[in-house]
């Protein structure tokens, strides 16, 4: 094995990248109304939304330790790329670097580098998949990680979601804001920032008029996406999601596309319905 990327679970790994032996994955781990969830493979999404939707509180996330990362250091991999969800939005990314840190201590001159992905989900899907390419390409370590700081900074997430319960239940949305924007059928579609925090880009009346909406906006923000893989997660919703990812490729030529069902740690924010789109 010549190198390795390790991801935090909010993203999630195509079949390709599973059976390739070049990826790893370390959980987060969830609390929801007294029940305990790792985000894993093993992940109960059904039984987990169930009790999002009963408890009047939100569910409470850990991020991965640095002893957890550092378990899947292979010691054959020469080259350790780690990717993490935005640091804007959790401790993930200085929990990897504090990783890196220890292994340094112990291990000088291994190489070692953290990527904040200033995305979520499938946006770290992608970053994994351009180490992939450029390390299939023979780029040497300090090239990969050039292009891949540049590839992160051209990303752009987009997502809306389905119900606002979450964000009424964090504080994040007053009970009469949401009740009002409920009643109203609005919408609102989100998007990162360039620092990977999140920001609300438009709104629409409906969910079907939000997807619309979101999918003009990201193919304007696309640019020229030949060379670019663009990709779809969903929360228990995989019509929605093809219609989604469908209605893309008819807006943006590009190389590759991608639609995979959200991560644990996704569902957690974006809920049942939650559709997250990256180019």
């Amino acid at each position: 094995m010549s190198f390795l990327v390790v991801m935090d679970s909010c993203g999630e790994l195509t079949e390709d990248m599973k059976e390739s032996g070049h990826f790893a994955s370390v959980p987060f781990l969830i609390d929801i109304a007294g029940s305990h969830f790792v985000d894993n493979e093993r992940f109960d999404m059904k039984r987990f939304l169930r009790l999002v939707k009963e408890s009047p509180t939100v569910a409470r996330t850990a991020c991965p330790s640095p002893e957890r990362f550092r378990k899947l250091f292979s010691p054959e991999a020469e080259r350790i790329y780690i990717v993490t969800i935005s640091a804007e939005l959790s401790g993930s990314y200085n929990s990897a670097k504090l990783a890196q840190d220890m292994e340094d201590e112990d291990h000088p001159g291994r190489k070692i580098h953290v990527f904040n992905s200033k995305s979520a989900s499938i946006g770290e899907t992608l970053i994994a998949r351009k180490i992939w390419a450029c390390e299939k390409e023979g780029y040497s370590f300090e090239h990969t990680i050039e292009t891949v700081e540049a590839y992160i900074e051209s990303q752009v997430t987009w997502f809306v979601l389905e119900t606002l319960d979450t964000l009424r239940k964090n504080g994040r949305l007053s009970n009469f804001k949401a009740a009002l924007v409920t009643a109203l059928k609005i919408k609102p579609i989100c998007s990162s920032t360039p620092e990977g925090a999140i920001q609300q880009a438009g709104q629409a009346r409906g969910i079907n008029k939000a997807l619309v909406r979101m999918v003009e906006m990201a193919a304007e923000a696309a640019g020229h996406a030949e060379q670019k893989e663009i990709a779809v997660s969903y929360v228990e919703c995989p019509e929605r999601g093809q219609m989604v990812l469908d209605a893309l490729k008819e807006r943006i030529p590009a190389k590759n596309y991608i639609l995979l069902p959200a991560s644990g740690l996704t569902a957690t924010y974006a809920n049942e319905g939650g559709i997250i789109v990256v180019v």
